[in-house]
């Protein structure tokens, strides 16, 4: 058995008391023993986290009892190792930012589940969207996917406005795990678009529930913690980041001259500073002499 449950949920809501929210969400956390990141603002929450699997489960029940939070259907995964460091609750201006307001999130698209997205999206008037960021594309989309090429999720209303689309296209987005592509379709329900669909549960939902061999994903889903990309199944991929530039590197990644384990990878090896490179070349050290004692050292990047 694995030793982390991970839950990945959000959800839009009215919160107006979040201080109080907060610190209950710590306590709560604390008590339980959980380690991830929790964001709430006014329009909601957003969350990873992760614990020992009863310890999950009685946490997400306590926060059920919540009324607000009461319908909220985690997507779940699992680690053999902490794919976080610690328990962080912030409080944000959005709980996933694209930086044009207030969006009326009671006006977004069709959730459509996994087991009916391959004919959606197979439709070739359906206009797939991707609505992550490049760097997460780069590694695995959906077959036919458009990639916006887009660095934030900030950029995506300018793309939206540019692209030219026909208001009366359908339109299918995703995301990893739902809450990037329901904003987004809100944003263009309120610019009059009027067939948007978006893949219930995300990437993560979809990778959980179909088959490989019934499958239209192509290559791995980037996720934010320390397992950095998994694949169908959920199951954690041979992957790691690379700590100076980001890049999501697989065994061809560490097969390049440029690569050296926690300093470089062969996209940033020549741009990298003396001060950086000496800086990850002694954290690497630390944790290749972590390993040697048999413990494990909080700096380790994968």
């Amino acid at each position: 058995m694995s030793m982390y449950a991970i839950a990945s949920f959000y959800r839009f809501v009215d919160l107006d008391d979040l201080g109080e929210l907060r610190n209950r969400l710590l306590a709560s956390g604390r008590r339980h023993g959980a380690i991830g990141t929790i964001s709430i603002a006014r329009e909601g929450i957003n969350a990873t986290i992760a614990a020992a699997p009863e310890d999950l489960d009685a946490l997400l029940g306590e926060l059920r009892t919540d009324e607000r939070f009461a319908g909220i259907a985690p997507v779940l995964s699992t680690s053999d190792d902490p794919p976080f460091l610690r328990l962080r609750v912030r409080i944000r201006r959005e709980i996933i930012t694209m930086g044009i307001g207030v969006v009326d999130h009671r006006r977004t698209a069709r959730r459509v589940p996994p087991g009916e997205w391959n004919d959606l999206i197979a439709d070739p008037s359906t206009m797939v969207i991707d609505t992550r960021n490049a760097y997460e594309i780069a590694i695995g989309t959906f077959e036919g996917a458009i990639d916006p090429g887009t660095d934030s999720f900030s950029e995506f209303p300018g793309w939206a406005a540019s692209a030219g689309i026909d208001h009366d296209t359908p339109i299918a987005m995703f995301c990893t795990g739902g809450i990037r592509c329901e904003k987004a379709t809100a944003h263009l329900a309120s610019l009059g678009f009027t067939n948007l669909h978006q893949l219930e549960g995300g990437i993560l939902g979809y990778l959980g529930a179909v088959d490989r061999d019934e499958s239209r994903w192509r290559g791995s889903c980037y996720v934010f913690d320390r397992r950095v990309a998994v694949g169908h199944g959920l199951i954690p991929e041979s992957m790691e980041r690379c700590p100076n530039c980001d890049t999501v590197l697989d065994d061809v990644g560490r097969r390049d001259p440029g690569y050296r384990e926690g300093v470089t990878c062969g996209a940033c090896h020549r741009s990298i500073t003396p001060e950086r490179r000496a800086r990850f070349a002694e954290r690497q050290r630390q944790i290749d002499l972590a390993d040697e004692r048999g413990t494990r050292h909080l700096g380790r990047h994968t």
